[in-house]
């Protein structure tokens, strides 16, 4: 398991990060996610630190605060040292009646901590994520109220999740015009098939020093194998019931065909394929992977050893990629021009005779 540091904290995380999204199961729809108890889940994160994964993702609102809760009892029972491990979680949604259980105003966050810490039992949470954008509070206050946290050592990161660019430029921005603490990572949908942040976020990720968290990676399972153009699910699998996120079945479906013989040549499941890609992108600092079952985490964690040619890459990569989109086939045209024009200047450069 490899380790690659969050933005530019110096915090490094494993390049999987145990999704809890599983755990509990309680209120709405999250029994369609998964109903793993406690005895379970400390199975599952059990497996996952010992197999090298030191990342746990978590948020407030999964499961109606039973995820923090079960999740912060299973490292008080396997007594894992707090140093070894990174827990993550986040704040934006309703947990609550009323206008104000909800947000990312101070108020909101600063209750939210709170609680998200007592449910923990821990005394300080690694990386604090803003689960959404909030239009209602300004980004300025927003990012005051995470920096007190840092300050006051609640919180020692802070991040965001479906964000878009420039809503996470302008909070940069804000950041470093005030000397507060900023964004060092975001929590993004990302797989071979919905690839929509390559077109602006991946591109401001890289320029501005963020990490990249991948929730979803199998697109809800719809990318693991189990799924075709003419293979249904499971009776009860997670797609049957929850047909979350959005994807484009007809991409989807090209990409599932160009997995599978890969899959087949390295002897293992398309699943690990899907995954292996996500962890050939340079961009993704880790890619949050959840489970019901510890065969699936295995499954999942035994993609770390799948080793992708340039031109297996090339064809998975081939198969999801997404349409040209204004302004960027502008861009491209423009670059190649210019790079074309480089190259001409450079080349007549080196033809002309010497003054000497």
């Amino acid at each position: 398991m490899r380790n690659h540091p969050l933005g530019r904290t110096g915090l490094y995380v494993s390049e999987l990060c145990l999704g809890t999204m599983t755990f509990g199961g309680t209120g709405g729809f999250w029994n369609k996610i998964g109903e793993l108890q406690q005895s379970d889940a400390e199975r599952l994160i059990g497996a996952a630190l010992d197999g090298g994964i030191n990342f746990i993702d978590t948020a407030d609102v999964y499961s109606e605060g039973q995820s923090e809760q079960i999740t912060g009892q299973a490292l008080k029972n396997l007594k894992v040292p707090r140093e070894s491990v990174v827990v993550a979680t986040k704040v934006f949604g309703e947990t609550g009646p009323g206008p104000n259980a909800r947000g990312a105003s101070r108020g909101h966050i600063m209750d939210g901590v709170k609680a998200s810490l007592k449910r923990l039992q821990l005394d300080h949470i690694d990386l604090y994520q803003v689960h959404g954008f909030d239009p209602a509070t300004p980004i300025e206050q927003t990012v005051r109220a995470l920096d007190q946290l840092v300050r006051q050592g609640h919180v020692r990161y802070v991040g965001v999740s479906n964000w878009a660019a420039w809503q996470i430029v302008k909070a940069l921005g804000i950041a470093d015009r005030l000397g507060l603490s900023r964004f060092e990572s975001l929590q993004a949908y990302y797989t071979v098939a919905g690839r929509y942040l390559e077109r602006e976020i991946v591109p401001m990720l890289e320029g501005e020093g963020l990490g990249l968290m991948v929730w979803s990676p199998l697109a809800g399972g719809l990318l693991s194998g189990k799924y075709g153009r003419d293979q249904q699910g499971e009776e009860g699998s997670r797609r049957t019931s929850f047909d979350f996120p959005p994807v484009n079945r007809e991409r989807a479906w090209d990409c599932v065909d160009a997995m599978r013989p890969i899959a087949q040549a390295h002897g293992v499941s398309v699943a690990q394929i899907a995954l292996a890609w996500l962890l050939h992108q340079p961009q993704v600092t880790s890619v949050i992977v959840g489970a019901k079952r510890p065969d699936q985490l295995a499954d999942n964690m035994a993609a770390t050893k799948v080793v992708l040619s340039a031109t297996e890459l090339q064809q998975i990569g081939d198969a999801g990629r997404l349409p040209a989109e204004y302004p960027g086939w502008m861009l491209e045209r423009q670059g190649g021009n210019r790079r074309k024009q480089i190259a001409d200047a450079t080349a007549a450069r080196d033809v002309q005779p010497s003054s000497n």
